[in-house]
């Protein structure tokens, strides 16, 4: 299969090619890029209601947010001149869910990232040998008692010749793509997996994600033997049946794990290490349903920014908007895309830092989602989302309330109260928050398990003190309905002795 990786890595050669021209001029990619995106909005309904016609209108754009493009997609009026191929969905940061519109263009997109990071790993990466591959972009999961209808196959984030020359490489379960249980989707999972001992690279989102997997294999080991008897060598059957699986000798020809390694995924990413510590743990870099943008090169030491499929801006914390040639090492910025598929000028809520520079293009760094999201395994939960959840569940006004994160012994959000809840509150709790689209599917996956209430009539104080404890000075405590960063409520003495409400 060696001749065959080479020989794919050959096709994928011009298209590195002229990414690597690109970023020796990044300024000249993007004013590139930006023109072809005014030309697109000259074309359509968007564009035209706010008179524009050549790139000196940009400054007529406002920065938006997906709620202030919302009824534009919901009419499905013009902001691309191109078709729609599908919509993909994503959580909203006010409501349960957004509907991202997707054009070839944007496909395309994405097919180029892909592109640029194979052939960077086969050119400059460790000597892949069976191209094995398992891509998990997101199984479709029905909740018990759901039915489904209308879905479109994940695959379609990529270009047909692309799906057909990678699907002799792919690894997954049969009709992975279809909705199903989210049991029979794992035990699938698991079993294809372990049949695949040529398994080379994993790319997933949260390492989370992996680490249910590896959980589920090694509880249900003496089953999954049983239901491979004969399709496993007598070693890894041997293996696979011992008290800790070795994982590095189960899948002996792993060389890669591609998953998310910013921000609150840093934890995670080290527990995998240790379970793998001979294979190349590589971060993501900049990735979402919206737009591909950031590309991890190991030629690069880090993540290169999307030049010729996205168009950048970054607002610093004054409110300064800046393009990629002006950003300042070191300097924290907020992300601002235009993409190929009719969002312009749209806020991502990510926080980026520029580290360094590949040719003349700065690389970014991923520091986590804004002050008003919560994300440790792309739930991605927002204040505003929160704030009608408790607004939905009728809590008194006065009521002390706070939404944290916690990562031990397993990710979770626990509620915080001053006061005990009504009965059931917890249940109630967990039906809203699965409104979110994402954190549905973190739940349905097992990458978080169900939300906790805790009450004490000194909650606020509780809070004050592990704030004070963690180097905050008091007078710069502030208590939002949800906390961002995790915080451990089962094991801090602080938070010892408070009453807990489990789901009923």
């Amino acid at each position: 299969m060696g001749w065959l990786i080479q020989g794919f890595n050959a096709l994928l050669a011009p298209t590195a090619r002229r990414f690597r021209q690109a970023l020796s001029q990044p300024q000249v990619a993007q004013q590139t890029l930006q023109r072809s995106l005014v030309r697109r909005l000259t074309q359509c309904d968007y564009g035209q209601s706010l008179g524009i016609t050549s790139v000196e209108d940009w400054h007529k754009l406002p920065i938006v947010t997906y709620e202030e493009l919302q009824s534009w997609i919901a009419a499905q009026k013009s902001l691309t001149p191109e078709p729609i191929l599908f919509y993909e969905q994503t959580s909203g940061s006010s409501g349960p869910a957004k509907r991202i519109p997707y054009t070839r263009s944007l496909r395309k997109s994405f097919n180029t990232l892909f592109c640029l990071w194979a052939h960077d790993l086969i050119t400059h990466g460790p000597q892949f040998k069976t191209g094995k591959l398992y891509m998990c972009i997101s199984p479709k999961l029905l909740a018990p008692g759901e039915s489904h209808t209308g879905l479109q196959d994940d695959s379609e984030y990529l270009d047909p010749w692309l799906r057909w020359l990678l699907s002799r490489f792919l690894v997954g379960p049969a009709n992975a793509h279809r909705p199903q249980r989210p049991e029979v989707f794992q035990a699938n999972l698991c079993t294809a997996l372990l049949r695949a001992e040529n398994l080379e690279t994993i790319s997933i989102w949260s390492p989370s994600f992996l680490r249910v997997q590896l959980d589920y294999i090694q509880t249900h080991r003496q089953t999954l033997q049983s239901q491979l008897k004969g399709q496993l060598s007598p070693e890894r059957s041997r293996f696979l049946s011992a008290d800790k699986i070795d994982w590095e000798a189960l899948w002996p020809q792993l060389k890669l794990i591609s998953c998310w390694d910013s921000a609150i995924a840093a934890d995670q990413v080290s527990s995998l290490k240790s379970q793998f510590p001979q294979t190349l743990i590589q971060g993501k870099g900049l990735l979402a349903t919206e737009a591909p943008m950031t590309v991890p090169l190991i030629a690069a030491k880090g993540c290169v920014p999307l030049i010729t499929e996205v168009f950048f801006e970054f607002e610093d914390d004054a409110g300064q908007i800046y393009q990629l040639h002006e950003l300042e090492l070191g300097k924290i910025y907020s992300v601002i895309i235009s993409q190929k598929g009719g969002l312009y000028r749209y806020r991502m809520g990510d926080r980026i830092r520029p580290t360094h520079y590949y040719q003349a293009t700065p690389c970014l760094q991923f520091l986590g989602r804004s002050h008003s999201t919560s994300d440790m395994v792309g739930e991605k939960l927002t204040l505003d989302f929160v704030r009608q959840i408790f607004h939905q569940l009728n809590l008194p006004s006065h009521t002390f309330k706070c939404l944290v994160p916690s990562l031990y012994p397993q990710p979770q959000y626990s509620l915080l109260l001053d006061q005990a809840g009504p009965p059931q509150l917890a249940t109630a709790l967990e039906q809203l928050l699965c409104n979110s689209f994402h954190y549905r599917q973190a739940r349905l996956l097992g990458q978080l398990q169900p939300a906790q209430v805790y009450d004490a009539p000194d909650m606020p104080q509780r809070l004050m003190q592990y704030h004070y404890h963690q180097g905050k000075r008091l007078g710069d405590v502030k208590y939002p309905y949800l906390l961002t960063t995790p915080i451990d409520i089962t094991t801090d003495t602080l938070f010892s002795n408070i009453c807990r409400s489990a789901l009923s």
